[in-house]
Order: structure tokens, then sequence, then C-alpha cells
């Protein structure tokens, strides 16, 4: 069974990025905040893609009771994810307050939809963080018990 990012999770990256985007082509303070959260929302959701997302793709699978040998490839990814946690979650704070920065910025400059954009930005950020991450780690701690490897 492949790894596969959950398609949800897939378009919930990209819509981040396209709202990113736009607010990236505005001037001033909203401009620059825009800009310092799109740079450490990239590099944070590319790792994200590499190894925290492909296992939550076989939470269907595995709920139903079904476990195949190729999906220990899961175990690897969620090790990973284990020993960058940290380093994920110092991201993230970084992040957030970037966040806050843009929420800040758009609201004293007059942009209401990049308000309600960052406080989606921040539930993104929290859901990974309270959800996300700890599921992940599971799996592959789950995978490794039941595969015996």
């Amino acid at each position: 069974m492949e790894l596969k990012t959950p398609t949800p999770l897939q378009s919930e990256h990209q819509a981040l990025r396209a709202g990113l985007a736009n607010a990236v082509k505005l001037e001033g303070r909203t401009g620059n905040a825009a800009r310092l959260s799109a740079r450490l929302i990239e590099r944070h959701f590319a790792k994200e893609e590499e190894f925290v997302l492909p296992p939550l793709g076989l939470l269907p699978a595995l709920a139903q009771g079904t476990i195949e040998v190729q999906m220990a490839a899961a175990i690897t990814l969620a090790a990973k994810l284990h020993d960058q946690l940290p380093d994920l979650l110092a991201e993230q704070r970084v992040i957030v307050a970037a966040v806050e920065e843009l929420m800040a910025a758009a609201e004293d400059e007059g942009h209401p939809e990049l308000v309600e954009f960052a406080e989606r930005m921040m539930l993104h950020e929290e859901i990974e963080r309270q959800m996300s991450y700890p599921a992940a780690i599971l799996i592959g701690k789950y995978l490794q018990l039941r595969l015996k490897t």
C-alpha cells in the first residue's frame, strides 16, 4: 500500500499557499508580513509533506484492520517526525508569530479578508500540533508493533 497524503490535507496546504501568494503582492506592512509568513510556511510545509502527512493516508485502512508489509515505510517517516518534532514545534512558534504580525498588519491596513485568512492559518498549525503530528507518530508505533519490525 502506497503512502499518500490524504487529499483534504493536500488541498488545505494548496489553499493556504494560494492565500499567501495573493497576500505577498500587497505593499506595506501587510505585504512584508505575508512574505515572511510565506517563506516560513513553505519550508515547514515541505517537511510536513515529506514525512508527516503521508502516514496519515493509512488511517482509513488501519481503522479497518488492514495491515500490509508495504505500510512499514510509515514507521521510518514517523521515526523521522518523532526525531524532528522539537524543531517542527519551534518552527510553528515562529510561524504563529509571523502570522500574528500578518493579522495585526492586515487589520491596521484594512484587509479584513487577510485577518480571517491568518486566523485559518493559525488554526491549521494548531490542528497539526494537536492532531496530525501525534497521529502520524502513533501510526508508526502501531505499525512497528503489528509488523514486529
